[in-house]
């Protein structure tokens, strides 16, 4: 292919890793899915709140300061899948 020989890269070897990434990437967003609604629960049966906007305040920063804007986004859809949205039970 053009585009290969012109840089050097192997387009099928890099989107191949891409895809191993990308599964690894949604086996740690299950894995955080899972740990994060764990702790929901066991803190509203503890009689706590059913978000501690302090917590989520951190983990916003701690995506963002990585990844800019688009850290928030995805700190926004990590919170979503280990709470559910607010206003849903």
């Amino acid at each position: 292919m053009a585009v290969e020989a012109k840089s050097g890269l192997d387009l099928g070897a890099a989107r191949r890793e891409i895809d191993a990434l990308d599964s690894e990437i949604v086996r740690l967003i299950l894995r955080r899915t899972e740990v994060s609604r764990r702790v929901g629960r066991a803190r509203r049966e503890a009689g706590g709140p059913r978000v501690v906007h302090k917590r989520e305040l951190e983990i916003f920063a701690r995506y963002s300061q990585s990844l800019g804007k688009e850290g928030n986004e995805l700190a926004d859809i990590l919170l979503r899948l280990g709470r559910g949205h607010l206003g849903r039970p």
